[in-house]
Parts: structure tokens; C-alpha cells; sequence
């Protein structure tokens, strides 16, 4: 019976999060990077490790390799040392799995652009026998999901109250589904309104009609501790408020992740 196998090395866990849009990177610092499998000797163990600690910093980096009895391609302990690079933090919920000389990449990123980018990076360091499987992702923005659940639309309120009229309460259905798909995302809601009356007057109805948007939310299941609610009034307009389409676009609600 034949007992070598080729090595199989899983970076599992990776969890760094990449830029979206026009969002800044933000990186969970307290995510683990699990490194398992099995290499040849503890040389290619203590080179792999050397690697994903300079990466990833040494804190993260949990160590599950084996030393076994495994038979490795020529040079495979180079051409795994270039796969641990800078484009693997570019991947969020991310997996990198060398088998011999099959490497397959798993997670999300921030554009299809990028997706091939790293595939191409990554194909250009190896060997031409080593085949590539992209697995990665094109992740959705959760500020984008937001926006395209609201489509520009306004969340329309009674005249001068913080009641909302039933073509508000309409959206608010649909912006509720899209909260409950953020899940542990913090939302602000914040409120604004045109520049018609005075700024006190408008910076209470804005904050008013924001904490009304939030009472009806989290009437339709989202939880009360992920939302949080502002007033901006008459501060922050969109439009020109000397034309009634102007000032209708700046009475208006706005959504924003802030976690």
C-alpha cells in the first residue's frame, strides 16, 4: 500500500475585511489565522509559520501543522512561501488549500477586478504545473445593500409631523428586510430636513422623524440596540432648497452603517 500522500495546507479562518467602495479597510484584528495540514519537515514548518506571522502578525497565527510523511513537488516550499503574500488580505472569510500542486482560494472580495487580480498574481509566482481554482467572491457592500433597498426613494412623513404617511411606512417594509440581512451591522438612521422654518425647529422634527423611522423598524423585528438615530435638519442638503424638487429631496432619511 502506498502511504505518501501530497501535502494539503488549509489557511482557514483568514478573516480580514477588504475595501468596499468607497469605504475605508477595516481588519478584525481578534480574528485567528488557523494554518493545518502536513509538510515534510519542520524546516517547511517553521519557514510557513515564519510567513504568516510577518503577514498576519504572530498573535493571530494559530499553528495546527503536522510533520508527516508526505511527498512534496520540487520546490514546493518556495512556491507555498509566494502564495502567503499581501493579496491574501485582500480576501475576507477567506481559504487558501495547497494540494500538492492545486491551489484553491475561497472567500469574498472587494470588486471583480480584484478577484482576478489575486488569481493572476498568485498563477504568476507558481510553476506552469500548478493549476489555480478561483473560488473568490465579489462581496456585497452592506452600505450598498442599504442604498439599493432605499433606491433614491424618500421615506415621505405627514406635513410638518413625525408621522409617517403609508408610502413611507411601504419602504420601511423593504429597508427592514435589508436591516435583517446586516445582522450584527449597527445602522444610523439619520434624519434631515429642508431649510424652510427655523434650523431649531427642523433639527427636532429631523431627530423626531428618525426616531419614528427606528420605532417602526424595529416593529418589523430589527433590534433596537442596532439602530441608532440622529437629526441633522436643515444642515446637510442635497439639492438647492430655493426649488420645491429641490427642498422635497432634502426632507429625507438616511441610512448608514457605522459597524
Amino acid at each position: 500500500m502506498k502511504t505518501d500522500y501530497l501535502p494539503r495546507l488549509i489557511a482557514a479562518s483568514i478573516l480580514v475585511l477588504a475595501p468596499l467602495a468607497s469605504h475605508p479597510a477595516r481588519a478584525d484584528a481578534a480574528a485567528p489565522i488557523v494554518v493545518s495540514g502536513t509538510v515534510a519537515d519542520e524546516a517547511s514548518k517553521a519557514a510557513l509559520l515564519a510567513r504568516l506571522r510577518a503577514l498576519y502578525g504572530a498573535e493571530r497565527v494559530v499553528d495546527q501543522l503536522a510533520v508527516g510523511r508526505v511527498a512534496a513537488p520540487p520546490n514546493w516550499n518556495e512556491y507555498v512561501g509566494r502564495l502567503v503574500g499581501p493579496n491574501l488580505k485582500l480576501i475576507s472569510r477567506g481559504q487558501l488549500q495547497v494540494d500538492g500542486t492545486s491551489v484553491s482560494l475561497r472567500g469574498d472580495v472587494a470588486s471583480e477586478a480584484q478577484r482576478q487580480q489575486i488569481a493572476g498574481d498568485i498563477s504568476a509566482g507558481l510553476d506552469a504545473g500548478y493549476t489555480v481554482n478561483n473560488g473568490l467572491r465579489v462581496a456585497a457592500s452592506e452600505q450598498g445593500m442599504l442604498d439599493a433597498a432605499l433606491a433614491n426613494r424618500i421615506i415621505e412623513f405627514e406635513s410638518g409631523k413625525a408621522e409617517l404617511a403609508e408610502s413611507g411606512k411601504a419602504i420601511l417594509d423593504q429597508m427592514s428586510v435589508a436591516l435583517l440581512r446586516l445582522k450584527d451591522k449597527k445602522v444610523e438612521v439619520i434624519g434631515h430636513t429642508d431649510n424652510a422654518g427655523s434650523r431649531a425647529g427642523n433639527l427636532s422634527l429631523s431627530q423626531a422623524r428618525a426616531e419614528a423611522v427606528k420605532a417602526y423598524v424595529v416593529g418589523r423585528g430589527v433590534h433596537a440596540e442596532m439602530v441608532a438615530v440622529s437629526g441633522e435638519g436643515p444642515d446637510r442638503p442635497v439639492a438647492d432648497n430655493r426649488t420645491p424638487e429641490g427642498r422635497a429631496r432634502n426632507r429625507r432619511i438616511e441610512f448608514k452603517v457605522v459597524q
